[in-house]
């Protein structure tokens, strides 16, 4: 086969030019560090963008991906998988959901819950019911659904015309809400409880409860969206947990979940009420590789492990002491640093300097984070981060934040 001509730009790389990747190369993890190939050392609270819940080469996850490969990887949906009927119970056991569907990844999650939404009404009768709200700032995964539910216009130029029935609504404005929620061709509404890439901006507890009675009030489904936020990161198993109480419930028909739930491993799930998955009959979804023998293995090891007696409640005392530290930052850097965000160890700082420079400067401290919308860095460290790795961490920020003052 005759030679490809070499790419105009002199890009010889094989790879997809669609990341803007840092010139580091990682050869092994352990906890909260990795480790370069050239022997430099970096805490990560990057975390793989919230995916390593327990830190790189947990040793429970390390044996339990040994002895699954040794035994059995992959097998089909044709087959009835114990791996998941036990996740699967432990899931329904610990939340709100009847029913869960496995899948690779938090985008697959979130179209399932689409289609879900929509074929619940299909089947009651109510076709015309297919649109699904959404709000600024949301991301929900690179599908050509999954950007037209996000609807920010950097991810849907060029892909053609919009797939249709996503309408997007202005963050905390409730009376478009209302206006939308009570039309005949709404299906359902779809939110982060807490958004992460769109800055690290929690939504408030009461408006989780008041989309609940939102929803009920119209027939149409709720939707989170804990693909970031779910499986111990804010300090609760969900991050939705935090909003029920007795002024009412914050629970959802519907959740997509993943990064996390994997500790590093590709997973994720569809969760729903069995009212809510009424409508997906044999043949109506699938999936080729969701839901493993692997995966399962791993997805259980992860689950045990975060919902061992004591795990989220240690994540929330850790959290509160972080959320102090970075308070204490923004007051002494208030030229560089505006306010904290988040819950649990979803954390951000909003920058007044861009947030790329401050990124760049954590770097330069061995400190990995990951910058988010509305000007903001988001911090990720892994759930069971220990006290003295947070503190290297903050005093890591404080030098770099130090020394950008003085440029």
């Amino acid at each position: 086969m005759a030679p490809h001509p070499a790419p105009a730009t002199g890009d010889t790389s094989p790879i997809f030019n669609t990341f803007a990747r840092k010139p580091l190369r990682f050869e092994r993890g352990e906890g909260s560090r990795l480790f370069t190939e050239d022997g430099e050392t970096y805490l990560d609270f990057a975390g793989g963008i919230a995916v390593m819940a327990l830190g790189h080469s947990h040793p429970v996850l390390v044996e339990t991906i040994k002895n699954q490969a040794e035994k059995l990887w992959h097998v089909s949906n044709l087959y009835d998988i114990p791996g998941q009927t036990e996740l699967g119970n432990k899931l329904v056991e610990n939340t709100f959901a009847d029913k869960v569907f496995f899948t690779n990844s938090g985008t697959e999650a979130l179209e399932l819950a689409f289609k879900t939404a929509r074929r619940l009404h299909y089947a009651n009768g109510n076709p015309e019911r297919i649109d699904i709200l959404t709000f600024d700032g949301a991301f929900h995964g690179r599908s050509l659904a999954a950007i037209a539910a996000t609807g920010n216009e950097k991810y849907l130029e060029g892909f053609g015309p919009k797939v249709e029935g996503f309408i997007q609504l202005p963050f905390g404005d409730h009376e478009a809400l209302k206006e939308a929620a009570a039309r005949e061709t709404t299906a359902a509404i779809l939110i982060e409880p807490v958004q992460g890439e769109g800055g690290i901006r929690p939504v408030p507890h009461q408006c989780l409860r008041g989309l609940r009675q939102l929803c009920d009030q119209h027939g149409i489904l709720l939707i989170y969206d804990e693909v970031q936020c779910g499986v111990g990161r804010t300090g609760k198993f969900f991050a939705h947990e935090w909003a029920s109480n007795d002024a009412g419930s914050a629970e959802p028909d519907i959740m997509a979940v993943a990064k996390g739930i994997g500790g590093g491993f590709p997973l994720g799930a569809c969760l729903a009420t069995a009212a809510a998955a009424e409508g997906m009959t044999p043949g109506s979804h699938g999936t080729t590789y969701g839901g493993n023998p692997l995966a399962m293995a791993v997805g259980n090891a992860v689950i045990d492990l975060v919902l061992e007696e004591g795990f989220l409640e240690d994540v929330q005392d850790k959290a509160i002491w972080l959320r102090q530290r970075l308070a204490e930052l923004v007051d002494s850097h208030s030229d560089l640093l505006d306010e904290v965000r988040g819950e649990g160890l979803l954390q951000g700082l909003k920058c007044k300097a861009s947030n790329l420079d401050v990124v760049a400067a954590f770097q330069s401290e061995h400190l990995l984070s990951v910058p988010a919308g509305d000007n903001v860095v988001r911090l990720l460290p892994p759930l069971n981060v220990e006290l003295d790795v947070l503190a290297d961490a903050v005093n890591r920020m404080d030098a770099a934040l130090t020394a950008m003052g003085k440029a």
